[in-house]
């Protein structure tokens, strides 16, 4: 299974000098049919769209297409097709995955990528997916939002002073 990309290239900013503090960001995958919605089991997803969403805005970064997906029967299918691995791989570098359903052994691989699996009980748009992430961000996140947030934000070595 090959995975198709879409990416958005955007100019370096220039050095403006206005990075005080270190915003934290989070890089999200959400499981998509239509580009429009969390619609998707992990399985079953054609596409996942992959957002960078700092507490304050979002950004696009790409879109990564599938076409041999399984039909959300629940049932495994007993060839040596791996559908779960090009999909994790393909997800690298996300801090969470926005999922309808995701299976034990998928669920078990995503998180083994260092990707937090989050299951939302129903279909909603990809900006309703973007707020609740955004309002988790500000404030008091929840424990385990934490830890992927600690985990996104590059650790700064200031505290090393070289003296001779």
């Amino acid at each position: 299974m090959t995975a198709r990309r879409l990416q958005l290239i955007e100019p370096e900013a220039g050095g403006d000098g206005a990075a005080a503090g270190v915003v934290p960001r989070l890089r999200i995958a959400i499981a998509t049919q239509d580009m429009k919605a969390l619609n998707a089991h992990f399985g079953s997803a054609r596409r996942f769209a992959v957002w960078d969403v700092t507490p304050d805005d979002a950004h696009f970064v790409e879109a990564v297409g599938f076409d041999d997906v399984s039909d959300e029967s629940g049932a495994h299918k007993v060839d040596v097709d791996d559908r779960i691995g090009p999909k994790v791989d393909a997800l690298a570098g996300c801090n969470l995955l926005f999922v309808l359903a995701i299976g034990g052994p998928a669920a078990a691989k995503v998180v083994g990528a260092h990707i937090h699996p989050v299951k939302l009980p129903a279909p909603q748009s990809i900006a309703s997916v973007i707020e609740r992430v955004q309002t988790m961000m500000k404030g008091n996140p929840p424990p385990w939002l934490r830890k992927v947030m600690g985990a996104a934000v590059p650790r700064s070595m200031d505290f090393l002073d070289e003296e001779d």
